[in-house]
This record gives structure tokens, sequence and C-alpha cells, in this order.
């Protein structure tokens, strides 16, 4: 490392998968001290080569910085892991998948143990990590003033995004944007499955998709406004009532190509749910308030 690498600020990662280690050679190529501890040993070899100090324990990697990044497999893993660890005024980041429930138990796990708390939400494959222009960034939410403090730290990896003082509130951002994530994989399966059997080359079909799929984006602002106001009739151009009549031709088209409708018929039930109830002039944004128990 160079001279210069000892003036940034030093920090502990405990886990190196493969998110793990793509954040340690981030921070490592930025320059920045690392101590890494994994569970096994194997993987931190490569890493001790470029730089990083490896601690044979969990304990003697926390106690080496005031500032402790943890990235294991799931919330029972670092739960093993901190278990007996001395935590008293460290900053304890949290970038484990984890629940909002969970996240939250852990923020006030750790402040019994001294420490303030950050949890993170980590938008991005490993390959992103440390990229420029890549598009990686990481929701973080609980103890604003820890990140405040590392934001420059925390910042060397991906992107940075603080959603709130609710140390749930990264992970619900990271689900919610991963549950759309799978309700457009959902749309585009089907949309394949109807030309599989038909003399249409999918890579041609593939652009006229992607497209379409862009246009149909400013929906979300719609009904993001019609969720704050209440007024789901408010700029309605294709209501509910229009668009549950021309349902009958996407199950139809369905049948006729002999692929399962299964991943349209929940959400058209809502739909219709929602037309039995008399709201035919709105938009399909009361499927929302449908889903809330």
């Amino acid at each position: 490392m160079t001279d210069n690498a000892f003036e940034k600020s030093p920090l502990t990662l405990l886990g190196l998968g493969a998110m793990g280690t793509a954040l340690a050679r981030a921070w490592l190529a930025a320059g920045h001290p690392l101590t890494v501890w994994n569970r096994g040993p194997g993987r931190a070899e490569p890493l001790a080569a470029e730089g990083a100090l490896v601690a044979p324990t969990a304990a003697e990697a926390v106690a080496a910085s005031g500032l402790v990044v943890v990235c294991l497999l799931d919330d029972a893993s670092v739960d093993e892991t901190l278990t007996g660890v001395d935590l008293a005024g460290k900053d304890l980041v949290d970038l484990t998948t984890s629940t909002p429930a969970q996240a939250r138990a852990r923020a006030a796990w750790a402040r019994e143990r001294g420490a303030r708390f950050l949890d993170g939400g980590i938008m991005a494959v490993p390959p992103m990590i440390g990229a420029p222009g890549s598009g990686a960034y990481v929701f973080y939410s609980g103890s604003r003033s820890l990140f405040d403090a590392h934001h420059d730290v925390l910042a060397v990896p991906a992107g940075t995004s603080y959603v709130g003082e609710d140390a749930g509130f990264a992970a619900l951002h990271d689900v919610a944007l991963l549950s759309a994530m799978y309700g457009m994989f959902a749309g585009i399966s089907h949309a394949f499955a109807l030309v599989r059997k038909e003399n249409i080359d999918p890579t041609t079909l593939a652009p006229l998709l992607a497209d379409w799929l862009v246009a149909m984006t400013p929906s979300v602002h719609a009904s993001a406004a019609q969720l704050a106001d209440g007024d789901y009739a408010r700029g309605v151009v294709s209501n509910l009532a229009m668009q549950v009549a021309g349902s009958t031709t996407l199950l139809r088209t369905a049948e006729e190509q002999g692929v399962s409708s299964e991943l349209l018929t929940p959400y058209l039930a809502l739909m219709e749910r929602l037309l039995a109830d008399g709201r035919g002039n709105e938009s399909t944004t009361g499927v929302v308030d449908l889903l809330v128990r």
C-alpha cells in the first residue's frame, strides 16, 4: 500500500463470500487499511496478498477497527458470529440481507451492547461493486450520525442512499424494489412463452418488449401520486373497467397458445374485485390497498 493509504479510515469486514470479497477489494484498492475475517480462512488468503490484515477470530477483527462492516449469509450468521464479541463504542454496519423486522431487532441488539448501528441493502451484484459507472448503490438506514461519520468510506464500493432513522427501512426499500423486479420477470416470462411455439425469433421480440416496459415506467409515478392524494381516478386514461374487459383477450390468447395463465390470473383477479366494488372509473392503483392486510 502507498504512504497515503494510512491517512484513510481503517475498517473491519466480517464475511468474505462473493459480495464480501468484492467489498474488500474495493476498499483495499482505495487505500483503506482493512482487517478481514471469514469463517473459512482460505478465502482471506488472496486478500492478504493484496494488503488486508487477516484476523484469526471475529472478536479480534472487531477489536481492530472502530468501523465494523458485516456481510454474512443471513441474520442468524450475524448472531452466531457476534455473540460474545465486545461491541462497546463500535460503529456496526450490517450489509447482510435481512427483513425489516430483523434489521430493527439487530439495531436494538447493537444499542444494548453500546454500538451505533446502520443497516444496508445492497442493490448490486458483486461484479458491480467498486466498478465506476456500474450503477451500484446501497440503501442505508439507522444511525444518521454513523452514516454521516463514515459516508466517505461507505461510498467507496458503491453509491449510498440514506432512507431514514428507522433501521428497517433499508431492507424494506431493498425488498420492495426486488419484488417489483420479480413481477417484471413474471411478465417477461409470460410474453416469451406466448411466442415460444411460433416462428418468432425471441431476439426480435426482445427489443420491442424492453422498449414497451420502459414506456410503461411512468405509471410508477402516476400510482405514487394517486396513493399520496387518495384520488385513484385522477388522470386515468385507460380505466379499470376497460382493462378488465380487455383482460379476457389476454387469457384467451394464452389458452390458444397453450400457455398457462398462472402468472396473470392473480393480478387480474384483484382487478376484478375492484370492479365488483364499483371502482371501474379508477386506475389499477387500488390493487395496492387490496394487498395490504
